[in-house]
């Protein structure tokens, strides 16, 4: 039976827990602290209810002590027992990435109760070292790097104070590294960067191939002489582009896109899905929140253009006759089926060398934003059109019009300096 004792504000819990290879008793230990907005009563009853259950855990084997277990065995049932089944696959596997690659070999051997908030300043200030990076470029981490990592760890020992296996988080009282570089803004094509681009995915594009030496059916080699080719983006890609822009969909909303998600008498797009990418598998999953469970509204020009890329899609449907393995999607590899997810970055890329390439003014060229970037073009253009934040953010599917706020402070601060001097412009003060 439980050993209740009374510790001041607290009261200590003991269960035997057999003998050790010594022949000596072994103890476990927990604490029990009351609820101030308890009674008297209510706390007695708690503590009975916390006592029986802390004998149970010790009896069956379950119980977890934070002065005998490490961080790296607790992370294995902390992956396999909870984040498994409550985080997104993507976010799995670049936790066990993380954990596998840099917090553990530096932090697991760790028993979680002696993990103090100096270990993870020190782990933090060594990955901002120069060398210490796995792909071997020159400088630390990135304090945004840094900062996900420290996420990692703080969730995992909160669950471990959920668990009771410890009583408190040293990430609580551990400031991650802070980018004395950061700006406020976030990369994204200007208003006129945005009217290139669109240009530039009407373009053509010559290729030069250089001679070169291939085989024939028979395995016999012949030269094939240098030539040019001309080249125009491919229909979905420009749709594609075009949906990023004037929708603002993430990646794997884009990729997830079915025909019956067209509504084209309605002109607008539902949003219901997304794609995953784990490394090795690609898989559909719900989107990033509830709130980005949305329909949306598409300019009429883009529609008609996805009217004809379906009919072309059709047409090559036919073409392919048994050789099409499609499943409805609008964006898709050569023989119907899904699009890979990392296609879009690959083509987008491409096209932005392709483009500069033509551009003799380098002023004139685009900048290599990421992918993302024509999401937050497409916010960044609304809300220069004075377009309220709780409409771009209902149109971006964020949960909340502050994460909106956050991500494009700095156009909202533009936007506020406009507003400003337009009251300046209209009403004529003059000091006395």
């Amino acid at each position: 039976m439980a050993s209740i004792r009374k510790r001041g504000d607290s009261y200590k819990i003991t269960v035997s827990n057999g003998y050790d290879t010594s022949g000596k008793q072994i103890r476990e230990t927990t604490t029990f602290t009351p609820d101030s907005n308890m009674t008297e009563k209510q706390n007695k009853k708690a503590l009975e209810h916390f006592a029986y259950e802390f004998e149970e855990k010790v009896r069956n084997g379950s119980y977890l002590s934070g002065e005998k277990i490490n961080l790296k065995d607790f992370s294995e049932k902390w992956l396999k027992e909870y984040a498994t089944q409550q985080l997104e696959k993507t976010t799995v596997t670049f936790y066990k990435q993380s954990l596998d690659q840099k917090i553990l070999p530096a932090l697991g051997h760790i028993k979680l109760a002696k993990l103090q908030p100096m270990h993870l300043q020190s782990f933090y200030n060594n990955l901002l070292e120069d060398g210490i990076r796995m792909d071997g470029k020159k400088g630390g981490y990135s304090p945004a790097t840094i900062k996900k990592y420290h996420a990692i760890i703080s969730s995992i020992l909160s669950t471990a104070i959920q668990w009771q296996v410890i009583d408190k988080n040293p990430c609580d009282r551990v400031t991650p590294p802070r980018n004395k570089n950061i700006t406020d803004d976030v990369k994204h094509f200007t208003l006129e960067q945005t009217e290139r681009f669109l240009y530039a995915l009407e373009m053509d594009y010559t290729t030069e191939y250089k001679a070169h030496s291939r085989k024939d059916d028979t395995g016999k080699r012949y030269t094939v002489p240098a030539y040019t080719e001309t080249r125009s983006i491919p229909t979905q890609f420009k749709i594609l582009y075009q949906i990023a822009v004037y929708g603002g969909l993430r990646r794997g909303e884009l990729v997830a896109l079915k025909w019956d998600d067209i509504d084209f008498e309605n002109n607008t797009i539902n949003i219901t899905k997304a794609m995953g990418y784990t490394g090795s598998e690609t898989y559909e999953k719900a989107p990033k929140t509830r709130s980005s469970i949305r329909v949306i509204k598409i300019p009429k020009p883009i529609m008609e253009q996805l009217r004809k890329y379906k009919k072309e899609q059709q047409e090559l449907r036919l073409s392919l006759g048994d050789q099409w393995q499609g499943e409805n999607h609008l964006f898709i590899q050569w023989n119907g089926k899904q699009m890979h997810i990392a296609t879009p970055y690959h083509t987008f890329k491409d096209i932005i060398a392709k483009y500069n390439k033509t551009v003799t003014d380098e002023s004139q060229q685009l900048p290599s934003i990421p992918l993302h970037g024509l999401r937050h073009t497409s916010a960044t253009l609304l809300i220069s059109e004075n377009v309220d934040v709780r409409t771009v953010s209902a149109r971006l599917g964020h949960s909340q019009t502050s994460t909106t706020m956050n991500i494009y402070a700095h156009s909202l601060k533009e936007m506020d300096q406009k507003a400003s001097d337009a009251l300046d412009n209209l009403i004529k003060f003059k000091a006395k």
